[in-house]
C-alpha cells in the first residue's frame, strides 16, 4: 500500500538533487536534522505557512512507503502528526515532480493529490 507525501521545494534545490541522485533538503531541514514532508491534508497549509508568494517552486510526491524506518510521523504544527524524513531521500522513492504556480489569486495552485 502506498502512503503519498509531499515535498515543496525550491527548483533549483530539487535540480540539483535530481544531479545528485538523492536530496538531502533544504536549508530548514538540514537545521532542524530532518527532512519535512506534508501528507495531501496538510500540503497547502504548509505552502501558505511557509512558502507564501514564492514562485519557482516543485511539488514531489514520494511513496512514503519506500522510505522505510527512517521515516517517522511526529506532532507538529497543531498537533498534527507530519512525516518526517531522519536521512537523505532517494529519489527512487519520488512518483513525480510538478511546478507548483502561484494563481492570480497569489495563493499556489495544486495538481490533483492523492490521498485527499
Amino acid at each position: 500500500m502506498s502512503q503519498i507525501i509531499y515535498k515543496i521545494a525550491p527548483e533549483a534545490l530539487w535540480r540539483e538533487a535530481e544531479g545528485n541522485g538523492r536530496f538531502t533538503g533544504a536549508p530548514i531541514d538540514v537545521a532542524d536534522g530532518f527532512i519535512h514532508f506534508s501528507t495531501a491534508g496538510q500540503v497547502r497549509e504548509t505552502a501558505a505557512k511557509h512558502f507564501s508568494g514564492q514562485t519557482g517552486l516543485l511539488l514531489v510526491a514520494i511513496d512514503g512507503a519506500d522510505l522505510g524506518n527512517a521515516l517517522k510521523y511526529e506532532v507538529s504544527r497543531g498537533g498534527a502528526l507530519f512525516p518526517h524524513l531522519y536521512g537523505p531521500l532517494d529519489l527512487k522513492a519520488v512518483l513525480w515532480v510538478r511546478p507548483l504556480p502561484l494563481g492570480a489569486d497569489g495563493s499556489h495552485e495544486f495538481p490533483a493529490l492523492e490521498a485527499e
